[in-house]
């Protein structure tokens, strides 16, 4: 689940301080028959439900009422795990945006939170939100999204799977997914990976979320080492510093951020090179 799909996308330039999560991401278009397949017959909102977990208790309401549910006092419904000899990579990411670390189950899904922390326009942002319990042609069915990320204007529900994993059943799921996230007003996308240069672009850009601190003042030798070679193999103790043992390999981890959080927001108002063009 950590593969990622980079494709170009012919189009013109995507600016950094007016792109949005359809401007960089790669949706997954759901086939109409995953549709079909759902049980959406009169009533369909009151018997399929959604459960939110509040601590350790559980707080089930329909979908006609989930807009009404404990989402902002809720938790992940499903624990993270970490173990040896898993194959996905769990974790979790700070958001300038909230503030806090959220979870992630694999690396794709990290760099959707780092993506919309980007993007930005959300209030809140939700880690396996709810379980989803649906009715299909195959039976009954049940679905947790990847991400939540609430705003007062379109809220966005998202799952994350790079396209080639995607199975028929997989279909089914995120179509109902689909059909809850319209009846609760939101937007819903299944994100497969993203546009040329937007990981690159977001990745770069990312590093200057936050200030950065020099507690053993090692800019001034950084920069004073790049115009004299010489002086930065004496510094480092007579080794080559091509070879790794320089102040040039060593001085970016004693960068610290200052005050030990990612205050502010991300860079803005550049290209981020998804075209060769400017308007």
């Amino acid at each position: 689940m950590g593969d990622l799909q980079v494709v170009d996308v012919p189009a013109g330039p995507v600016w950094s301080h007016a792109c949005r999560l359809e401007d960089l991401a790669l949706p997954y278009a759901l086939p109409e028959r995953a549709t079909e397949c759902l049980d959406l017959g009169a009533g369909w909102p009151r018997t399929w439900t959604v459960t939110w977990k509040t601590g350790k208790s559980e707080v089930i309401v329909p979908v006609k009422d989930l807009s009404a549910g404990p989402a902002m006092a809720s938790v992940p419904v499903r624990r993270f795990s970490w173990r040896t000899g898993q194959r996905h990579r769990p974790g979790l990411e700070c958001l300038v945006r909230t503030g806090r670390q959220h979870g992630f189950e694999s690396l794709a899904e990290r760099w959707l939170l780092l993506v919309m922390d980007f993007v930005g326009g959300f209030d809140e942002m939700l880690s396996q939100p709810f379980r989803l319990r649906f009715s299909s042609s195959q039976g009954k069915g049940s679905h947790i999204p990847d991400f939540l990320g609430l705003a007062a204007g379109a809220s966005w529900l998202v799952d994350v799977r790079p396209g080639g994993l995607i199975g028929e059943e997989d279909e089914v799921r995120f179509a109902a997914a689909a059909q809850v996230a319209a009846a609760a007003g939101w937007r819903y996308m299944v994100v497969t990976g993203w546009r040329r240069q937007v990981l690159a672009g977001i990745d770069a850009l990312s590093v200057r979320r936050r200030p950065m601190a020099d507690p053993l003042e090692l800019e001034r030798q950084l920069l004073a080492a790049v115009g004299r070679p010489s002086v930065a193999v004496r510094r480092a103790g007579g080794s080559d510093a091509r070879s790794g043992g320089g102040p040039h390999a060593r001085g970016p981890s004693a960068l610290a951020p200052s005050d030990g959080r990612r205050p502010g927001s991300a860079v803005r108002g550049c290209d981020l090179g998804l075209s060769g063009e400017r308007p």
